[in-house]
């Protein structure tokens, strides 16, 4: 499978990582996952992770992370550490709670390493292509660089070529350069948005986290669209499923149409939602892996001078 494509799940389905993830992943597809007993508790508590209340789910999120660390060191215990650091960033359950799930991570990959991704050209048959880090390692690398979290992988080659992707790819992100058209056939040119605040964020309708944060994106673009935020909703489907879903919500900031994807392309989106905001100056000033809390947007748009 190609590594965008497995990048891919991160968000979109997480939870079926549960029964799909292996170290090789097509392999495991046709086998279904078996848990001990042991690890059965720990797999339902993850099905049912998104059902929680924030305040509680943070305790949960935390209180697995510990619980997974002391598993033996197999693959099942990999699939759950995946599991959970997927689901550990949708919304805002404290530092301490990430740091746990990124050590609970490191300590997994560092018992039980995973191999390397096949390069992106293998198809091509290229022998100079470059090794593409395995999906857990840019979990990680996303989790270190991203949620501000520290790692006890410094010294695997994998986690490094992982952060040195993930720091390639913002380099993509700086400048970008995209015409979109709205649901009304408006287009929006990012360059000509110079003077205004921008979020830019990547959803879909069929997204839980992405349908979670949209009323605080919407009750945001409302309070500070005056002092000149404009937040940019793009999704790459069709606009007969999003113009009934934004008409349905009420949504009134713009929601632009990436049907061929080339904008999600330029921005690297493996997963979403995924937010970036730019300031005044067209600088890239934050930006989010995962589903934010309105608290967690106001500080990412403080940080472009709105306050």
């Amino acid at each position: 499978m190609h590594p965008k494509t497995l990048l891919r799940i991160r968000l979109f389905f997480v939870l079926a990582v549960l029964v799909t993830f292996p170290l090789q992943l097509a392999s495991a597809q046709q086998k279904q996952v078996v848990w001990s007993a042991n690890e059965q508790p720990l797999a339902d508590q993850l099905h049912g992770l998104r059902s929680l209340a924030d305040d509680v789910r943070a305790g949960t999120t935390k209180d697995l992370a510990l619980k997974i660390r002391k598993l033996p060191a197999t693959e099942n215990k990999l699939r759950l550490a995946v599991g959970l650091a997927g689901l550990s960033t949708e919304g805002d359950f404290g530092h301490d709670t990430l740091q746990e799930v990124a050590t609970m991570l490191a300590e997994t990959l560092r018992e039980r390493p995973v191999p390397w991704a096949e390069p992106k050209d293998s198809e091509a048959g290229s022998k100079a292509a470059a090794r593409e880090p395995a999906y857990p390692y840019i979990e990680l690398a996303s989790l270190v660089r991203y949620e501000h979290v520290k790692a006890s992988l410094h010294d695997d080659e994998q986690f490094q070529a992982a952060m040195a992707r993930l720091e390639e790819d913002d380099r993509k992100r700086e400048h970008p350069d995209f015409t979109l058209k709205d649901l009304s056939g408006k287009p929006w040119t990012f360059p000509e948005l110079r003077g205004k605040v921008v979020l830019v964020n990547f959803w879909a309708t069929w997204c839980p986290p992405c349908r979670k944060e949209m009323p605080d994106l919407e009750a945001l673009f409302e309070r500070f669209r005056s002092k000149g935020l404009v937040v940019l909703g793009i999704s790459d489907e069709e606009a007969a499923k999003v113009e009934p879903f934004i008409r349905e919500r009420k949504v009134s900031f713009p929601v632009l149409l990436d049907p061929g994807r080339k904008v999600n392309e330029m921005f690297v989106v493996e997963g979403i939602p995924k937010s970036f905001v730019y300031d005044r100056e067209g600088k890239l000033v934050a930006q989010s892996i995962d589903m934010r809390t309105q608290k967690q947007f106001l500080e990412m748009l403080a940080k472009a001078g709105l306050a």
